[in-house]
């Protein structure tokens, strides 16, 4: 399938299993009345691939080292990708961001990496489902920075278009989308 044919495909699903009109309460607060839950489409075996391989072809020859974002929308997201990238030979590793630390165990802040491996001085990629004010991608971005990552990119699936692509901007952070909200609408 053409890039073109899997972004129309993807969108048909993302529409159909993924977006919503009635009035909800959005992680930031806000109101709206109208809703992207990308769980569903995550979660599909069509939706997970294209979601996957269209934003690998987007990152493949940046030269990222790990792609990753706050639990629990990038946890699906940054495994299908490191699995594609794996599979078409420019692997780009992946981990998550806890939104708070266990209480238990090694009380990781950042999951998914071994004792001994370290993110200081590595090309990120922090990666989210849906993006409003990007105050969630900013809370991963606080911790990886005090890990001491180099996060080079925010990319999310879905940019509702609501004064996240201004806050990157103000915070000398590069931001990208898959899709945006008014194509939807």
């Amino acid at each position: 399938m053409s890039k073109s044919a899997s972004r129309a495909r993807l969108l048909e699903i993302i529409r159909r299993r993924s977006f919503g009109r009635g009035e909800v309460t959005l992680a930031s607060g806000r109101k709206s009345d109208f809703y992207f839950n990308l769980k569903p489409t995550m979660m599909d075996p069509e939706g997970a691939t294209l979601l996957a391989e269209l934003t690998y072809e987007a990152l493949k020859d940046d030269g990222y080292d790990y792609i990753g974002g706050l639990e629990m929308g990038a946890v699906p997201l940054a495994g299908a990708i490191a699995q594609i990238s794996w599979i078409k030979g420019h692997p780009i590793a992946a981990f998550f961001v806890r939104k708070k630390p266990k209480e238990h165990g090694a009380r990781l802040a950042i999951e998914g990496l071994t004792r001994d491996e370290t993110l200081a001085g590595k090309r990120i990629v922090v990666v989210e489902d849906v993006t409003t004010t990007g105050g969630s991608a900013m809370k991963a971005v606080e911790t990886l920075r005090e890990a001491g990552a180099e996060v080079s990119l925010v990319f999310t699936m879905v940019d509702r278009e609501e004064g996240a692509a201004e806050a990157f901007a103000a915070a000398g952070l590069p931001f990208r989308a898959l899709y945006k909200a008014r194509e939807f609408l």
